[in-house]
């Protein structure tokens, strides 16, 4: 049975941009840096409980992560992406919602799980994460997120 996980990827607009800049330069997304094994970055993600449907899991797992509760961004219709790749041998499926956060202000709070936290752009987002995958999810999040405008 393969494992099963499910995140937000979190992104804000920035107000300091210039009005006249696109929507894209004014976009960042939020990647927490895991404090176990290869230190990788990532969305807040995790697996699905017993009984939790995927969405509830996601958001479980953004409030134990990154300290942020549902009431703190609103998700983003329209955009959902499954991910499936090998762990340890064993098959993952990892479902992503976007997620918009209210107030660029609020503060992250790190579970044990992770030792940091950055808001970046998307370049600086994928040059961290250093999965292809990931990397590939977050610019179709991004031009997803353009093309809404």
């Amino acid at each position: 049975m393969a494992l099963r996980a499910c995140g937000l990827i979190i992104f804000r607009k920035l107000r300091e941009a210039s009005p006249t800049s696109a929507l894209g330069n004014k976009i960042e997304y939020l990647l927490l840096q895991t404090s176990y094994e290869t230190h990788h970055w990532t969305p807040p993600k995790g697996h699905v409980d017993p009984g939790e449907d995927d969405l509830q899991t996601a958001l479980r797992e953004t409030q134990e992560e990154a300290g942020l509760d549902p009431t703190q961004f609103t998700i983003i219709d329209g955009f959902k992406k499954e991910l499936n790749y090998i762990v340890k041998n064993k098959p993952k499926t990892v479902i992503y919602w976007l997620a918009e956060m209210k107030d660029n202000d609020t503060e992250i709070k790190l579970s044990s799980e992770h030792q940091a936290f950055r808001w970046l752009t998307l370049d600086a987002a994928c040059r961290l994460s250093e999965y292809k995958d990931m990397q590939c999810t977050l610019r179709e999040a991004h031009e997803f997120l353009c093309s809404k405008t």
